[in-house]
């Protein structure tokens, strides 16, 4: 998933973003609402992590703005504000869920992943096709029984197949899963991580539609 982070705080900021990364998101850090903006002008993103005091604006104002403009993307808002009344105004202004600071890295890794279900075609923990068992938020995969270990990129173009199951995902909308800005795209990246996922997973749950993308096969 490609996920804006919103974030002044360098040390929250940073091992948010690198904790993401390692759970096989692509993460993009703006420490202000007017770089946040300019990120959110250019790509799409799947998830929007956002602190509500920054350097110059409110963010809840931010969401308010988001949703007034038609901006589905799902929100969870990070901050110190722990009063109830901080929690139903910003569930109220758009978000998601709301976490509170200081919060464990763990419980954000499943909060991401639960609000990616609901938002995605794949609502369900536990995912069964054919011989394969996945279980996109815990990180498990079983095939004939036998547990089957991805790395985080490959985890990323999974998830990227899994959120649009049976439709065509395009290697450029793949690409934004896996790279985050200023990242160098390496020109095969995705035929690679495709080709890899076939070995492991078999070659019959990932179709390529020539010239446009890759399905997730179910049957």
């Amino acid at each position: 998933m490609r996920i804006l982070l919103i974030e002044d705080d360098k040390a929250i900021g940073g091992a948010v973003r690198d904790h993401s990364v390692a759970d096989s998101h692509a993460v993009d850090w703006a420490e202000t609402l007017a770089s946040a903006h300019d990120h959110a002008k250019t790509t799409t993103y799947g998830l929007v992590l956002l602190d509500l005091y920054l350097p110059d604006g409110d963010g809840i104002a931010y969401l308010r703005r988001m949703r007034k403009q038609g901006d589905k993307t799902p929100v969870i808002i990070l901050t110190a504000r722990d009063q109830i009344s901080d929690r139903i105004g910003g569930l109220n202004a758009g978000a998601d869920d709301y976490l509170v600071k200081p919060f464990n890295l763990g419980e954000l890794s499943a909060r991401i992943h639960a609000v990616g279900r609901r938002y995605g075609n794949s609502p369900d923990p536990t995912l069964i096709f054919g011989t394969l068992d996945i279980s996109p938020a815990e990180r498990r995969i079983e095939r004939n029984g036998k547990a089957i270990e991805l790395t985080a990129r490959e985890w990323s173009v999974l998830d990227s197949l899994l959120n649009r199951t049976g439709s065509i995902v395009s290697k450029a909308q793949i690409e934004d899963t896996l790279y985050a800005f200023g990242a160098e795209i390496e020109s095969n990246a995705v035929e690679v991580y495709v080709s890899r996922l076939r070995k492991k997973l078999g070659a019959e749950h990932i179709v390529t539609v020539r010239g446009v993308g890759y399905r997730f096969a179910t049957t």
